[in-house]
């Protein structure tokens, strides 16, 4: 995913080598760079001698804990987006991470998914100039505003409780806004197989999906036979 010209750079901080390395992975295939760091201190490092748009801090971390790398993060510079990844799940972790400034906060065992939605909704609104802090994430979508953590889709009052297969399939499309996303990823990444039924149930979805966003004339998802669809944007109608 890019940012304009330019790919979103992700510090990661996470101790769990196999996590992170699988992390690194997933959102390096999305268009992200990351760095990795292991442990508080060498994280707290790379960020004063690196420049990142977006921050994942484990709370549990060696040498410098999520919240106190959090902390100086800030001091150094305060519009930086953050997003929490820990296994705890306590309330008074979650208040105390707003009240450092983050963005988001994700409870392991988590879904790649999710995470990609929340980073991409995160920085969908520091892009447009809303408001980056808060306990819920959303996704502009020409009128509607999408909420991938809670499976909605409104257009003003309206608001529509998605499945969550059709929650993840929307969630790809308006994450690579305006570019194709494969059949074949989509197929693999929200049933698990790319097979002919399978393909067959695809095209059911993206039909109801159509249907949900028919309201705002300026979107359409567009099929590319035999490669994927765009979820596309005519910013000159957008509103219109």
């Amino acid at each position: 995913m890019k940012t304009g010209e330019t790919r979103i750079k992700i510090l990661l901080v996470e101790d769990d080598v196999n996590l992170g390395f699988l992390m690194v992975e997933f959102l390096e295939s999305k268009g992200f760079e990351v760095k990795l760091y292991r442990d508080g201190i060498s994280g707290l490092k790379g960020f004063e001698s690196g420049k990142y748009d977006f921050c994942i801090l484990d709370i549990m971390l060696p040498g410098l804990d999520g919240f106190s790398l959090a902390g100086k993060i800030r001091e150094i510079n305060p519009d930086t987006p953050m997003i929490f990844l820990t296994a705890r799940s306590m309330k008074e972790d979650k208040i105390k991470g707003f009240r450092l400034g983050i963005d988001d906060y994700v409870t392991k065992p988590f879904d790649e998914d999710e995470l990609y939605c929340r980073i991409m909704a995160i920085m969908n609104r520091v892009q447009q100039g809303g408001p980056a802090k808060g306990d819920n994430t959303f996704l502009k979508i020409g009128r509607y505003t999408f909420d991938p953590a809670n499976q909605l889709l409104a257009l003003g009052s309206n608001t529509r409780r998605l499945t969550l297969k059709e929650n993840k399939i929307l969630c790809k499309l308006a994450g690579s806004m305006n570019n194709i996303v494969s059949r074949e990823e989509i197929m693999n990444e929200v049933w698990g197989s790319s097979d002919y039924y399978t393909g067959r149930s695809l095209d059911v979805f993206i039909s109801k999906i159509r249907n949900y966003l028919n309201e705002d004339h300026s979107l359409k998802i567009t099929t590319i036979p035999t490669i994927g669809y765009i979820l596309m944007v005519e910013k000159n109608r957008e509103n219109s």
